[in-house]
């Protein structure tokens, strides 16, 4: 046990003066442990990845706040880990109000409008610009607004990464709405 105090001892000292061979090491000695505590936390296999890198990310880009000799480095970065779990709580929970908002402005919406023949248009030219997108960024689109998926209940369906996912949704947003845009004619406004 003494000996393996000296090891991390090192491992902390040659981490906090910036030893880049020492980031590889740390990863594969704390990431297991960084790891199961996200993946307790957060019950998401994808997210707990997003947040085991988050950690590794925040503690080499921050290794200056860290002082081998007020704390072992195994403390400190379980430190990052709970405020990463805590920001990615946040993020799911700010995600889920949106849903429910956007949910609600869509139902409403689509009561107003069910005998309007202007509604169905904007289906009709919605569904048409959706055609247009890329087969990945369709399918994301269309597992999260008509299979009411979240981008973590996406990937495991698809076998795709998290951020993978998350990155088709917001190309395939940001293109869908720049077409929708110049096809209303609303482009300047």
């Amino acid at each position: 046990m003494h000996a393996q105090r000296i090891v991390d001892d090192d491992l902390a000292t040659r981490f906090a003066g910036g030893d880049e061979e020492c980031l590889a090491v740390v990863y594969r000695r704390f990431r297991p442990l960084v790891h199961a505590l996200a993946s307790r936390s957060l019950a998401d296999r994808g997210e707990a990845e997003d947040v085991t890198q988050a950690v590794f990310l925040a503690a080499w880009s921050g290794r200056d706040g860290f002082a081998p000799e007020r704390g072992a480095l195994s403390a400190w970065l379980m430190g990052i880990t709970r405020r990463k779990v805590a920001d990615a709580l946040a993020a799911r929970y700010r995600r889920t109000e949106l849903a429910e908002a956007a949910a609600s402005m869509v139902l409403a919406r689509a009561a107003r409008s069910a005998a309007d023949p202007e509604a169905t248009i904007d289906r009709l030219l919605v569904t048409t610009e959706l055609a247009k997108l890329s087969r990945a960024q369709r399918r994301v689109l269309s597992l999260a607004f008509y299979g009411d998926l979240s981008h973590a209940q996406i990937a495991d369906l698809t076998g795709w990464p998290l951020g993978t996912v998350k990155s088709h949704a917001r190309r395939g947003l940001h293109r869908l709405a720049h077409c929708l845009r110049e096809e209303t004619g609303t482009a300047n406004a």
